[in-house]
């Protein structure tokens, strides 16, 4: 049997305890340890589960499963997964690869940042799609995820916008070598998603674009560490996003669309400048 458990959002006792069960009997445990992070290392999940804990990365997941399902006809594999199992569509393509050969497999499921992000005070049901926003470089900046906030913005829809995670990355110098050698992790904060989309409302201006979807004083939220004990949330423009610092990873940024008074009433709780975001939301209704 194939276990996909997910591990939530903070730390090692975010596991539910069908999870934790699994976890103690499982044969081998495997740790995803590319599309997201726990604030807690590897060492802090072994110590809390009483075991090995053995950590899978992109090149594994995705070019040698056959490491994760070894045996699992016979025994029980756990493979955890930060968040919930089904939050990366890599997940979705192990499950597949799973019935292919026949295993059986369960899901344990965790909160994840797709309904944590809640805690702004947006609701979730006025979510639209969510959008991934990657780092650039100074000769790659795509921007097609501009046009999908601007259909949700179109209808009201507030937009999730996951920030981009490198880990285990090599450089074009190593991978055209075939350098074994990987890069530091890297994981996109608000200010630096804020900044990007500043840029991209730049060049839309410059192209003459009259109706933009959003502007430099569009409100915007920004989250860090949701889920842990040194979460931080702060609404504020883009702009003001821009010179934001909300610490640590991991962060999100949320565009909101519509808003519901009482939606408007808790994100004020977080804004950075009340007065100016009284002022805007006003112009904005």
């Amino acid at each position: 049997m194939l276990y996909l458990v997910g591990l939530g959002l903070g730390d090692a006792k975010d596991i539910t305890v069908k999870g934790l069960e699994v976890v103690r009997r499982a044969k081998r445990v495997f740790l995803e340890a590319y599309t997201s992070i726990l604030t807690c290392g590897k060492d802090a999940l072994e110590e809390f589960y009483g075991r090995e804990v053995i950590l899978a990365d992109r090149d594994m997941v995705e070019q040698q499963a056959d490491a994760i399902f070894e045996d699992a006809k016979e025994e029980e594999i756990a493979f955890l997964v930060v968040g919930d199992p089904f939050g990366a569509t890599t997940h979705s393509d192990l499950v597949l690869r799973a019935i292919d050969l026949n295993i059986p497999y369960k899901v344990i499921h965790n909160a994840s940042i797709m309904n944590a992000v809640g805690c702004c005070g947006l609701q979730l049901y006025n979510f639209g799609e969510t959008v991934s926003v990657v780092f650039w470089t100074d000769d790659w900046k795509p921007d097609s995820y501009y046009d999908k906030i601007a259909a949700n913005r179109e209808k009201g829809w507030h937009t999730l916008c996951l920030l981009d995670i490198k880990v285990k990355e090599q450089s074009i110098e190593n991978l055209m070598k075939g350098r074994k050698i990987y890069e530091p992790p890297r994981y996109m904060s608000v200010k630096q998603a804020a900044e990007q989309f500043l840029e991209i409302v730049q060049n839309k201006k410059e192209q003459g674009v009259e109706e933009l979807a959003i502007q430099e004083d569009t409100i915007c939220v920004g989250l860090a560490r949701v889920g842990t004990d040194t979460q931080q949330i702060a609404a504020g423009t883009l702009a003001q996003l821009a010179q934001a610092d909300l610490g640590g990873p991991l962060h999100s940024l949320v565009i909101p669309g519509h808003m519901h008074p009482l939606e408007i009433d808790m994100l004020r709780h977080f804004a950075l400048d009340r007065t100016s975001f009284d002022q805007i939301v006003k112009v904005e209704e």
